[in-house]
C-alpha cells in the first residue's frame, strides 16, 4: 500500500435549462476526453465556498455564486498512482449548487497551465447517457441535484383611466424582456400589500397611488432561469387590487431594476394584441369586466 494522501476539494453543479457547465481535464491529467464539474482543491485556510468561486473563474472564466448547502462525496482508492508514485488516496469532495449570471459570456479557461483544457455547456441528457464522458462525480452530483423551489407573493395595481391601462415594461434583467405587466412586485417581509402597491407605483411609475378593493388572486407555476442565472422551480402568487394614482406622466424611478418603461396603454392595443403582455394583464381586465370602446 502506498503513502496515505487525503485531499479536500470543492465543486459546483451549475445548471441552465437542460445544460450543465463542465470543464475538460487537460492531457497531463488524462489522455482521454474526460469532463468534470468546475472546482478543485481547497487551499489551507480557505473557505470551501470561496474555493468554488475561485476555481469556477479559473476554469470557466465565469463569476459564480454558490448556495449555502452542499452534498459531500467521498472516494477512497487504496492503490493508485499519482505523480509517478503509489498512493492510498482519499478524496473528500464538497459539491455546491452554483449559478452564473443569465447574460454571462461563453465559458473559457483563464488559468494558465492548470488541470483544465476547455470549458463548455453540455447537454445533461448527453452526460447521463454517456455521450459526454465524465468523471463519476458529475453523475453522482446530478443524482442529488434538485432545482431550488421558490415561492413569491406579490401585489399588483390595476389602474384604468379613459380606456387606457397603466402598465410597466420588463427590462433585460427580467426573464421575459419587453413584455408589459401590471405595476407591482414582491411583498417585503412585514409589509402590507397596500403598502407594496404604494411603493411599487412610485418606484415603477413615478406616481403617487393607493390600493382599493381586491380584484383577483392569480398564481403561476413554472421552472426556469431567474434573472441572476439560478434555475428555480418557481411558484408566483399575485394579489391584484384596483388602484388609483394621482396626476403626472408615468416614468420609472427605480434604477437598474426589472422595469425599463411605464406608460398608459390603450385597452384596444391589448385586445388587438398589438403589444406583448403577461397573462395576468388579460386576466385582470377580464376580472374587472372592462371593455374596449369602439
Amino acid at each position: 500500500m502506498g503513502q496515505r494522501v487525503q485531499r479536500l476539494a470543492a465543486y459546483a453543479v451549475i445548471v441552465r435549462g437542460d445544460q450543465i457547465l463542465l470543464s475538460r481535464l487537460a492531457e497531463r491529467v488524462t489522455k482521454r476526453e474526460l469532463w468534470s464539474l468546475p472546482g478543485g482543491g481547497v487551499d489551507h485556510g480557505e473557505d470551501p465556498r470561496d474555493a468554488v468561486v475561485r476555481e469556477v473563474y479559473e476554469e470557466t472564466g465565469l463569476h459564480a455564486q454558490v448556495g449555502e448547502t452542499a452534498h459531500v462525496h467521498s472516494l477512497h482508492v487504496a492503490d493508485s498512482w499519482r505523480r509517478g508514485r503509489r498512493v492510498d488516496a482519499h478524496s473528500v469532495r464538497i459539491v455546491y449548487e452554483g449559478w452564473v449570471p443569465a447574460d454571462a459570456p461563453e465559458p473559457h479557461v483563464t488559468e494558465v497551465d492548470g488541470s483544465t483544457a476547455e470549458a463548455a455547456w453540455k447537454p445533461i441528457a448527453a452526460v447521463l447517457d454517456g455521450t459526454v464522458p465524465t468523471v463519476s462525480l458529475v453523475t453522482d452530483a446530478l443524482a442529488s441535484y434538485a432545482v431550488r423551489q421558490r415561492q413569491r407573493t406579490a401585489a399588483y395595481a390595476y389602474v384604468v383611466r379613459d380606456d387606457a391601462i397603466l402598465l410597466t415594461r420588463t427590462s433585460d434583467l427580467a426573464p421575459d424582456p419587453g413584455t408589459w405587466h401590471l405595476p407591482g412586485g414582491g411583498i417585503d417581509h412585514g409589509e402590507s400589500p397596500a403598502d407594496t402597491i404604494r411603493r411599487e407605483l412610485w418606484e415603477e411609475c413615478g406616481l403617487e397611488g393607493k390600493a382599493g378593493d381586491l380584484l383577483t388572486v392569480l398564481d403561476h407555476h413554472f421552472t426556469g432561469t431567474a434573472p441572476n442565472g439560478r434555475e428555480e422551480d418557481f411558484h408566483a402568487i399575485g394579489i391584484i387590487y384596483r388602484a388609483e394614482v394621482g396626476p403626472g406622466e408615468p416614468h420609472v424611478v427605480e434604477e437598474d431594476g426589472t422595469t425599463d418603461l411605464a406608460a398608459w396603454v390603450p385597452l384596444a392595443d391589448i385586445a388587438d394584441r398589438r403589444i406583448k403582455v403577461y397573462g395576468s394583464v388579460r386576466a385582470a381586465i377580464e376580472a374587472a369586466g372592462d371593455t374596449v370602446s369602439a
